[in-house]
């Protein structure tokens, strides 16, 4: 999914962004047992300072765009037409806060999904880069000159396949050094929130 289009006339830098745990809060389901994605618009809520965070992104001329695994779809979780209502209720707050996306990049796919149309196994499922060279194509994007920020390994790992500078958001704990360790992952920076991280692409610290 995507409504990104390129103009032809020059490349363009991007701050890629996953969405859940960067741009929204997660969610427990309790009736499941887990922690994902709102699967409601009603559970959907921005975290603090993300609409200062994009509209910054704005300022600074970087295409914000968001490239997010999104296996709900897969799962039954919910429909495309609850994720449609969820996009609108997140441009429009970003909107009231003069904020903007300028592409909405999803993998539906899953492969175990229950859905038969999307599950597969997909070369746009992070941690594969293909949500990324998509945007890239579609709106001439110059990947190396561009960021990938992300709270898990996988959005580090399409990052690093895309060819951006890439930052994590959260605090290092003892298990995840232990991850990045094994499995050679290793951010460029980690800030504690998306905000912070925009500030420090604008620091020219990266």
């Amino acid at each position: 999914m995507s409504n990104l289009e390129g103009d032809g006339e020059s490349m363009h830098r991007a701050i890629f962004m996953d969405r859940d745990g960067v741009i929204n809060e997660i969610i427990y389901h309790q009736e499941m047992g887990i922690i994902d994605t709102p699967f409601t618009v009603e559970q959907f809520c921005l975290l603090p300072q993300v609409a200062e965070a994009v509209s910054l992104i704005n300022q600074m001329g970087f295409k914000a765009v968001v490239v997010s695994n999104q296996p709900g779809i897969a799962k039954g979780h919910f429909s495309q037409e609850t994720l449609a209502h969820i996009d609108a209720k997140m441009k429009g707050e970003l909107a009231a806060a003069g904020a903007f996306l300028d592409a909405i990049y999803y993998c539906f796919h899953h492969p175990q999904g229950s859905n038969g149309n999307y599950r597969m196994e997909c070369d746009c499922r992070k941690p594969k880069p293909g949500l990324l060279l998509q945007a890239a194509r579609d709106g001439d994007i110059d990947l190396t000159n561009s960021f990938m920020i992300g709270d898990g390994l996988i959005d580090i790992q399409a990052g690093h396949s895309a060819g951006c500078k890439t930052i994590l958001l959260g605090r290092v704990k003892c298990d995840l050094c232990r991850l990045m360790q094994e499995q050679e992952i290793n951010p460029d920076l980690i800030a504690p929130n998306l905000l912070e991280a925009v500030k420090r692409i604008q620091d020219g610290e990266l």
